[in-house]
């Protein structure tokens, strides 16, 4: 039964891209800039040669095992939509749209039409910050608040008492219904939150994305029409807009994800667990918490072991990363960066470090290729490599 165990740790880029320039983000380095930062070390992912990463700043363990490179984002953008679509094998020729000075006066008044309800907001902001601004008037007026960033999202958040979460999730699929054509954003998000005054406000575990379907095969197809298992943890299913997925699994944060991918390794499967640990970039990144993303990073470390204890032979390990948002950095935005590439066997013996990597899709290539699978993505399997390293 072969397996592949894909986690992204969300938003732990290893360093600018050459193009960071055009997005505002020279000098953004997030695991660089954290290990800097708090002295942080990762003995584990150390283990698996994270520290021959360039600009990873930890040290190289002569004694490593496994395989490393770093990857570039060939699809322009650098959200979460985006560098999950391209390593599951999608890359796009234009990025989603993104609205620096709100959403366009007919997009809200169509909206609103819709849902029956004028809004509030309709500007960028940080998502505990936009709550703390408008939610005494939400609580006064019922009207929900609609915000964006900078990345590709339209975000609806309400209070629980005043619009229940139902109610949310279906303002979201109208707008996802309506965004569309130029207005395609990635993802619509819904915001539930609880509190009944300013200072009070906290955002709650329901949050839901809809995202926009993928326009093309991915590698969760491939597996899935080939008969395999394709399990998806934490927001995967929200990222895929729920296709290619055999087994949904919506746990929310890292801790809860990564129970959830131990359990699903203790069962008996031929396909790929896909996890993505949302926490480094919602909880911490988004809101510049060096600390406490130092001491997320630790805590999946400390969790490695466990995982690795229950990878059978030929089980296939893939750690990696879908953007960067450097807690060190201006703003509380994503931040175009590398994303490090980290794969390991059971039974490898040594360590490689491969070449830069032109796109992320070189994770579908190689999955697609260890399953026998045609599909190659115009990408690069590091197949061979992986496997030369038990021998």
């Amino acid at each position: 039964m072969k397996r592949v165990i894909l986690v992204v740790l969300d938003s732990v880029g290893v360093g600018e891209l050459p193009d960071a320039a055009s997005y505002g983000d020279i000098g953004s380095n997030t695991l660089g800039h954290t290990v800097k930062a708090t002295g942080l070390r990762l003995p584990n992912m150390e283990k698996m040669g994270l520290g021959f990463i360039e600009q990873s700043f930890l040290p190289k363990d002569d004694k490593a095992v496994g395989l490393t490179a770093r990857m570039k984002e060939a699809s322009p953008g650098k959200d979460t939509t985006t560098g999950h679509w391209e390593m599951a094998g999608l890359k796009l020729r234009q990025p989603f749209p993104t609205y620096p000075n709100g959403f366009p006066k007919d997009v809200i008044e169509k909206f609103e039409a819709a849902i029956g309800t004028k809004t509030l907001g309709n500007y960028p902001a940080s998502g505990t910050a936009i709550i703390e601004e408008l939610g005494e008037e939400h609580l006064r007026t019922g009207y929900p608040i609609v915000y964006t960033s900078a990345d590709p999202v339209f975000q609806i958040a309400a209070n629980e008492a005043i619009i229940s979460n139902a109610r949310l999730y279906e303002m979201c699929e109208i707008a996802r219904a309506q965004l569309v054509g130029e207005h395609a954003v990635g993802r619509v998000i819904a915001r539930p939150f609880v509190g009944n005054k300013k200072g009070g406000f906290r955002r709650t575990s329901a949050r839901r994305d809809f995202s926009l379907e993928p326009q093309g095969e991915t590698i969760l197809d491939a597996l899935k029409e080939a008969g395999h298992e394709v399990i998806g943890v934490g927001k995967i299913e929200d990222i895929f807009a729920h296709r290619g997925l055999t087994i949904s699994d919506h746990a929310a944060g890292n801790k809860a994800c990564t129970e959830s991918m131990l359990v699903h390794m203790d069962k008996s499967f031929s396909g790929l667990l896909f996890v993505n640990l949302v926490d480094f970039d919602m909880v911490y990144g988004h809101r510049r918490d060096v600390k406490n993303y130092a001491a997320a990073l630790k805590e999946f470390d400390d969790n490695l072991p466990s995982l690795m204890e229950k990878m059978n032979e030929d089980d296939i390990l893939i750690i990696t990363a879908d953007h960067g948002c450097d807690p060190t950095f201006r703003g509380t935005d994503h931040t175009r960066e590398y994303a490090p590439l980290l794969a390991l066997q059971k039974g490898s013996k040594r360590h490689v470090h491969l070449s830069e990597r032109d796109t992320f899709a070189d994770i579908a290539a190689t999955v697609a290729e260890y399953f026998d699978l045609p599909q190659r993505f115009d990408a690069q399997s590091f197949l061979h490599d992986l496997l030369e390293l038990k021998k």
